[in-house]
């Protein structure tokens, strides 16, 4: 690499493969390290800075060549080289190509502005300023066609409509509507992005430079309709904030008291950066929730002490606390970090001391459009209840049981679990609050019990296992009828399950099934929408437990298989032991039943769970029952499922560590010899 000559560096950084590029921007940037070599040498520079001039300013080579000049003029002025003259041409044509058409012509110049702002200071910002602002401003709004080509045209399109009905011209606005939110926004972005640039290029310089007209412009982007702008805009945040740290480098929580408040922009107008952080932090996007989470983090490491952070705590912290739970793996990592920066070890004592403000945020989550947020609200209801002080959390109750029963009749499968055990959980912590509940949460209880999702199935199980903790005798009646019910329905199902009905019968073209009618429009038409970036759909809130808009009717094994689970979960408590005894030869005829297509998903579960109710009612009284389910076991083991078969090998190794394994072969040896 250190051979290659100037003009081969040019070559490389004008090529048309971005490999090529970055090889060039590499070797230039060794080349110039060497100061024995290039940089000593003022006419080798003054020649390269005259080709790199040349390249910014051609119009007959393409987007590259322009590319190229750029970049490698911004690792020129990184490493103090060029004239003034030349750093002054180049601000003029990196301000001209602000508005490029090619949009890594468009980044590049934006970067190559910050790089000049590093070199020079603020002046070049003072010098650019107007064009880059009115560049955010002008592009701010989309000009889509007038309404009439709409009708006929690109949207006309999209919706598919042959007739200019009501309904049509309703669905061509919500395709215009999904333009605005989802479609890139242009020059906004780059645009967005050379004022960034240009900020994290002056650094604390541009302090001064932070007025209220800036601010306004800048949330406006936070308000804008579409997620890019938004996720750009809270970016540029970010880099703003960052400026009011004491320095560059900070690590935990523990800040210098020495900043100057009053001669800090960014802590003047503190109160609106909190506004519009908590706004991204709730946003329905997760790429932009993880933007406000960064520029959330730089604001409070902008604060001084505690007592500084205090003041705006009330407005952010409830969404940071929520979005520990989030969905979307980045968002939920980076805020479980920040939230150990922030808060230590006071996390428990500053969520009682805002407990109001956060329960409001959380109820509000749970009518939040995106399913992600309801599931997490829930999550963090769940925690409460467990976490937080009773007392302090007492008279909020009410008011989160109701938003948790609305969240248990959602559409979505991961927002019912949450709230089925953050139900469970609340009835636990306050029995007498929940009790007037209970007619209404029993029904929703039991419907999870035999959801089509095992998980599900599995937290309805815990839930009501908190139940009858908490209400003893009059729950335990309910929930014993309701296991017996279910074991001994397992008779009553069917053979075969019409579960792919739709599939075509011949054989599949290079192993891919395809469906029926895959033309027919009706397939197409008024159906289920999903969300951008993940695979649950876009469910409505509310629905009641009857509503099967997206839930089939439960199949018998499937109510067996959440009492089995159910069962589990009563014998982890010794005021139920005689009653779970009594049940456990229900288990064993109901895993007896094979003549339906599932029954070794219900095999698996009992496999799975038997242990744990040996373990719950102790060994000496589940050796009585042992030998009903050896064949059961030895079923499973030898089938060709192979969590099934798994599940039965793990069941034998548990029963061999808790009976001994003397015990548990004479057993089986006595049962069936062979």
């Amino acid at each position: 690499m250190a051979d290659k000559t100037m003009d081969d560096i040019l070559s490389l950084l004008c090529s048309h493969t971005k490999l090529e590029r970055d090889k060039g921007l590499q070797v230039l940037e060794e080349k110039l390290k060497d100061t024995s070599d290039f940089s000593s040498d003022s006419q080798r520079v003054t020649d390269f800075q005259n080709s790199l001039a040349s390249l910014v300013d051609s119009t007959d080579r393409g987007w590259e060549a322009k590319h190229g000049g750029l970049i490698g003029s911004k690792v020129l002025i990184r490493n103090n080289l060029g004239s003034d003259d030349f750093t002054e041409a180049l601000r003029k044509q990196a301000l001209r190509l602000m508005h490029d058409d090619e949009a890594r012509v468009r980044i590049a110049s934006g970067e190559t502005l910050g790089a000049l702002c590093t070199r020079k200071g603020p002046d070049i910002y003072v010098a650019c300023r107007e064009e880059i602002l009115k560049s955010v401003s002008d592009n701010l709004e989309r000009k889509l066609p007038d309404s009439e080509e709409l009708t006929g045209g690109l949207m006309h399109k999209l919706t598919g409509g042959e007739n200019d009905t009501s309904q049509e011209t309703h669905k061509r606005a919500d395709a215009a509507q999904i333009f605005h939110d989802t479609a890139g926004w242009k020059h906004l972005e780059t645009s967005m992005r050379c004022l960034q640039s240009v900020i994290e290029g002056c650094g604390k310089a541009f302090n001064e430079h932070i007025t209220q007209n800036l601010l306004d412009l800048i949330f406006q982007a936070l308000n804008h309709t579409n997620r890019f702008v938004r996720e750009t805009g809270y970016q540029l945040c970010g880099s703003l904030v960052r400026l009011g740290r004491p320095e560059d480098k900070l690590s935990g929580a523990t800040l210098s008291p020495s900043v100057n408040v009053e001669n800090n922009a960014i802590l003047k107008h503190g109160e609106q950066f909190a506004d519009y952080l908590k706004k991204g932090l709730s946003d329905n996007w997760s790429q932009v929730r993880l933007a406000a989470s960064v520029a959330t983090r730089q604001f409070l490491q902008t604060l001084p002490n505690s007592e500084s952070r205090e003041r705006f705590y009330p407005k952010i912290l409830p969404a940071m606390c929520l979005n520990r739970y989030y969905v979307a793996e980045g968002v939920r990592i980076y805020c479980q970090q920040s939230w150990k920066m922030v808060v230590g070890t006071e996390g428990k004592q500053l969520v009682e001391k805002y407990i109001t403000e956060i329960v409001e945020f959380y109820i509000s989550q749970t009518k939040a459009d995106n399913h992600a947020v309801r599931e997490a609200a829930c999550a963090c209801i769940a925690e409460l209840g467990t976490k937080v002080d009773p007392d302090c959390l007492r008279s909020h109750v009410s008011d989160l049981l109701h938003a948790l029963v609305c969240c248990f009749k959602d559409d979505s499968w991961p927002v019912r679990d949450a709230a089925c055990v953050a139900c469970g959980n609340f009835v636990l912590c306050f029995p007498e609050e929940c009790s007037p509940s209970m007619d209404e949460l029993y029904p929703l209880f039991f419907g999870n019990l035999s959801d089509g999702i095992p998980s599900v199935r599995q937290g309805a199980a815990m839930s009501l296992g908190n139940v009858v903790k908490a209400y003893g005798e009059s729950a335990l009646a309910i929930v014993l009828k309701k296991i017996t019910d279910g074991l001994q329905g397992v008779d009553k199902q069917e053979a075969t399950t019409e579960k792919y009905a739709g599939i075509e019968k011949g054989p599949a073209t290079f192993g891919v099934i395809k469906r029926l009618r895959d033309n027919d429009m009706e397939l197409h038409t008024d159906r289920q929408m999903y969300s951008c970036g993940s695979l649950a759909p876009k469910m409505r809130r509310g629905g009641g437990c009857a509503d099967h808009l997206f839930r089939r009717p439960a199949e018998s094994w499937e109510k067996a298989d959440g009492c089995v689970d159910l069962l589990a979960e009563l014998s982890a408590n010794p005021k139920t032991h005689k009653e779970v005894i009594k049940l456990i030869p229900l288990v064993s005829q109901a895993a007896h039943h094979k003549h339906y297509t599932q029954h070794l998903h219900l095999l698996e579960t009992v496999c799975t769970q038997l242990p744990v109710i040996a373990k719950g009612i102790g060994k000496n009284q589940f050796k009585r029952y042992l030998e009903l389910f050896i064949d059961t076991i030895f079923y499973s083991l030898k089938c060709d499922n192979a969590l099934t078969s798994t599940a039965a090998s793990e069941c034998l190794s548990q029963f061999s560590t808790l009976l001994g394994p003397s015990i548990l072969r004479g057993r089986i040896e006595m049962h069936n010899p062979r």
